[in-house]
């Protein structure tokens, strides 16, 4: 199933789509008060933009440092080329501790690998500690945003779900109860674990220290309670030396939900007393992506999510529509560069408005990049084949000035009469859309009236 299909469901549920919008954009309200905040933002956003364009150019040399200092540290670091070998390393680290019971906080890139699902096939018991993650994970459903995973069900809905899986009063509806009987299962979990991974937003190079930032706390108390802490990055995590990180941590929230800064902005540099912190790094794809000029401004991402909050698609299709671990617009561009026969509706899920690319907190030209994965999937010879049809026949048509022309005379005629006359994809366009009312005549001929 295509993005085009898989929205259409959701875009069936007017009341729901709507409200979706609606949160989604009051969230991107928020970060346009917080970035009105800051005389320097533009100033940031460079800085940020500079420093990730370095170190993707001098990613090597970076990994290599952060690796040496992380064994100075006393930090056992593991390399895997692809999902599969991520998961095997860290339930190799698992099985060696006997580790039965973990806990994780939020790591896209455990989602892109499919841990969860391995160690559980392995026997093992994987509670995912955001509340949104959780919430998700007891509905067997995957994140449907990289920031905010529950972000398409209503309060109605997780209460539900508490219900059967927890034993909460069917009727418990309010949000402070329903997040306090989240809390009080969740320490239960976290004092049983015996193992804590943690996803990676920064990893600095020159001290060996990896950053994670959260909300809810979660994240310091996987890795601080149980003596065993694995920690999960990408290879574009890195940044060259510790005082950039000021430049990431400002843009972070900012753009994320509108906060100054998250709660917990929490460094991890070595193991604690008597336990153990292992760092796997992974690249899965993500050096192919950095061989390709035209898109590796895309491994740049802080996985912010303000490209998903702005999005007019994203906004009203959801985040499953797009079934890739990250979604909308940045997950268009990095999902086809793994797998473009699975994804290559993604890039053609955009209006290509430029509003994703004007919130990018580290200037990601996102519009410009869907835009060339269109042409390139084209070439690969994926897409729809009646769009690319339609797309052919209209530049000639824009080409050509009398077949312009003939075009005007034609749709005002045939957008006038029913829509039963209408081909059927002008028809199926037109379904949940409206038009204003058709001129009476074109440009030109008004043009050459007024110039009477």
């Amino acid at each position: 199933m295509k993005h085009p299909e898989a929205a259409a469901g959701f875009v069936a549920d007017s009341a729901k789509s709507s409200w979706h919008d609606q949160a989604l954009w009051g969230v991107r309200t928020k970060r346009d008060a917080a970035v009105s905040a800051i005389p320097e933002w533009e100033e940031l956003r460079e800085q940020g933009a500079r420093i990730k364009a370095w170190s993707l150019a001098h990613l090597d040399d970076l990994l290599v440092q952060f690796e040496a200092q992380c064994q100075q540290n006393g930090i056992v670091v593991h390399w895997a080329a692809d999902g599969p070998e991520h998961n095997r390393i860290v339930h190799g680290i698992l099985a060696k501790h006997r580790v039965k019971k973990l806990v994780k906080s939020k790591s896209m890139l455990t989602e892109e690998c499919g841990l969860n699902e391995h160690l559980e096939a392995q026997g093992m018991e994987v509670i995912d500690t955001d509340l949104g993650e959780r919430i998700v994970q007891l509905r067997h459903e995957p994140p449907s945003h990289i920031v905010l995973p529950a972000i398409h069900l209503q309060k109605e809905e997780i209460a539900e779900t508490f219900h059967k899986t927890m034993g909460t009063p069917a009727d418990m509806t309010d949000e402070t109860e329903l997040t306090r009987a989240a809390r009080k299962d969740l320490r239960e979990r976290f004092l049983q674990a015996e193992a804590g991974v943690t996803g990676v937003n920064f990893a600095v190079a020159d001290k060996g220290i990896v950053v994670v930032c959260t909300n809810e706390g979660n994240a310091d108390l996987g890795a601080g309670l149980p003596r065993l802490h694995i920690a999960c990055m990408g290879i574009e995590k890195i940044i060259p030396k510790f005082d950039h990180l000021s430049v990431f941590t400002r843009l972070l929230a900012r753009s994320a939900t509108g906060q100054p800064i998250t709660v917990y902005t929490s460094h991890f540099h070595k193991p604690k007393p008597g336990g153990e912190m292992h760092v796997v790094i992974v690249d899965n794809g993500r050096s192919a992506l950095l061989g390709r000029k035209d898109f590796r401004r895309s491994l740049g991402c802080i996985r912010c999510g303000a490209c998903m909050n702005t999005c007019p698609i994203y906004r009203r299709s959801g985040g499953h529509s797009y079934m890739a671990t990250v979604p909308g617009p940045i997950g268009s561009t990095l999902a086809p560069s793994k797998d473009p026969k699975t994804h290559d509706s993604l890039p053609f899920a955009s209006t290509l408005c430029g509003s994703c690319t004007d919130v990018c907190p580290v200037k990601i030209d996102l519009h410009q990049q869907l835009l060339a994965w269109r042409g390139e999937l084209v070439k690969m010879g994926y897409g729809d084949r009646k769009k690319i049809r339609s797309m052919k026949l209209a530049g000639k048509v824009l080409s050509s000035p009398t077949l312009y022309k003939l075009a005007g005379i034609g749709a005002r005629i045939a957008l006038r009469g029913p829509r039963f006359v209408l081909p059927s994809e002008a028809k199926k366009w037109l379904t949940n859309r409206d038009l204003p009312p058709v001129p009476a005549e074109s440009f030109r001929a008004r043009y050459r009236r007024h110039q009477k």
